[in-house]
């Protein structure tokens, strides 16, 4: 399951800004993993960092090929949201942006299928998608259409417009109590993977570039892969999960 991942403990989300102007990543949160620690020195120098394509300025632009999408990233949070600086190694990297190109589409069969996502939009991808290119001093992520998780029409999760197969729920708050009625806590509570859907996607493209519906739609609940999906917080506190509607297991009633 794709998440954000911060060193330390205390870090509650992240926000992303789009520097200049108002953006849909002003209010938005993802939700927060279970802090990893590693016990040796020795495991950090095996971990390698791997630096963005620097493009250099003799080059003035950058067209992406194919169903491939060009996205300006937003600026990773600098503090947590009690105000601890995270230095440079521990800011998460963020996973959403401002498209700023697009290609010409693929081609299914006989028929062209244009790019679905308009320049201009804020969106949201999949974690460890695409290839990231330093271009005109700014920090740059080249991705295929399909790791592009969702549109936000606002800067809240819950108007998030989910693309391609993908759907959009609202998560069930988890029981406050045990069967026996024994209260718990927030760390023992177990994370819930039931929801009601809010929004689905347009539909996979089939072998002649036609959508196929999807077998869920808005307002149905369902029961879904505990390890799937992008977890996201919304204005108000609410967990929200996208996922593929393949890992969507059954429809409750």
């Amino acid at each position: 399951m794709s998440s954000v991942q911060l060193s330390g403990t205390g870090v509650a989300a992240v926000a992303f800004t789009k520097k200049g102007a108002a953006s849909s990543f002003d209010g938005l949160r993802l939700a927060p993993p279970s802090a990893r620690v590693c016990s040796t020195r020795r495991a950090f120098r095996s971990l390698v960092v791997k630096a963005a394509t620097v493009v250099t300025p003799k080059y003035t632009s950058l067209k992406p090929l194919g169903d491939r999408v060009l996205v300006k990233l937003g600026a990773a949070e600098e503090k947590t949201i009690g105000g601890i600086l995270l230095p440079s190694t521990a800011q998460s990297k963020p996973q959403g942006g401002e498209v700023v190109a697009v290609g010409e589409g693929k081609t299914i069969g006989d028929k062209k299928v244009e790019v679905s996502v308009p320049v201009g939009a804020e969106v949201v991808y999949s974690k460890y998608a695409g290839t990231e290119v330093e271009f005109n001093d700014a920090k740059h992520l080249i991705l295929k259409e399909d790791d592009i998780i969702g549109i936000l029409e606002s800067d809240d999760a819950k108007d998030m417009k989910p693309l391609n197969d993908r759907v959009l729920i609202k998560v069930a708050e988890a029981e406050d109590k045990t069967a026996g009625g024994l209260i718990l806590t927030e760390t023992t509570k177990e994370k819930p993977s039931i929801g009601t859907v809010v929004a689905v996607g347009p539909g996979p493209l089939d072998d002649e570039g036609k959508r196929q519906p999807l077998s869920v739609t808005a307002g149905s609940n369902v029961l879904y892969s505990k390890y799937a999906g992008s977890e996201f917080k919304g204005a108000d506190g609410t967990n929200y999960i996208v996922l593929r509607v393949s890992d969507v297991m059954a429809v409750l009633s």
